[in-house]
């Protein structure tokens, strides 16, 4: 699926992530673990923030100043209605620029949605766009060899692909950054999720 393709899926079940059905814990006590590291509570975005509005609630409490990304223009809208005072980009992340660096930046069940030809250059920017001492929390497929797979969600079809553990590490490395957090949250599902930071500057 393109990219185009996954946000038609997804402005057709935008609405699922406001509901009673969907639990607005996920993924909470996950970020609260990456804040833990964070040195500077300054800027922060959302990444495939969708229409919940959980992390930039919980990202807001903080003290964090929030923004959001998304793909869809119906998560869009509906995460404006929720938080009209705040800044929400919508963009496919392979084509847009980050407007300046972030000091934490969530990326939670959506950006593995970028196709996987893409997935190095686009992880790749995302790390780039961290503060030093930024900090980078994101979910992934937890598989050694790169993969992707199409099925249906909410008769929706969704595309995920997993570039494998290997390649993220020796990318985070690349890019100057360290994985702080590595885990299996949801096992035996291998839905996995980093923690990394950029390190602060020394001397």
């Amino acid at each position: 699926m393109t990219p185009q393709e996954t946000a038609q899926s997804y402005d057709q079940i935008a609405g699922f992530w406001r509901g009673k059905e969907f639990n607005r814990e996920n993924g909470i006590a996950q970020h609260r673990r990456a804040l833990q590291f964070l040195q500077t509570k300054g800027s922060a975005i959302d990444l495939g923030c969708g229409s919940s509005g959980r992390l930039i609630d919980l990202l807001s409490a903080e003290g964090l100043a929030v923004e959001g990304l998304d793909i869809s223009s119906a998560m869009i809208r509906l995460a404006k209605a929720r938080h009209p005072d705040l800044t929400f980009y919508q963009a496919d992340i392979c084509e847009w620029d980050f407007p300046h660096g972030y000091d934490f930046i969530t990326g939670w069940d959506s950006i593995w949605h970028v196709p996987l030809a893409r997935q190095e250059a686009m992880m790749t920017k995302v790390l780039a766009a961290l503060n030093q001492g930024g900090v980078l929390i994101f979910t992934t497929g937890g598989v050694d060899e790169p993969g992707d797979v199409t099925n249906p969600c909410m008769g929706q079809p969704l595309y995920h692909a997993a570039p494998g553990i290997p390649n993220l590490l020796a990318w985070i490395a690349r890019a100057g950054c360290v994985c702080r957090h590595l885990e299996y949250d949801q096992w035996p599902e291998k839905h996995l999720y980093l923690i990394v930071q950029r390190p602060a500057a020394t001397g």
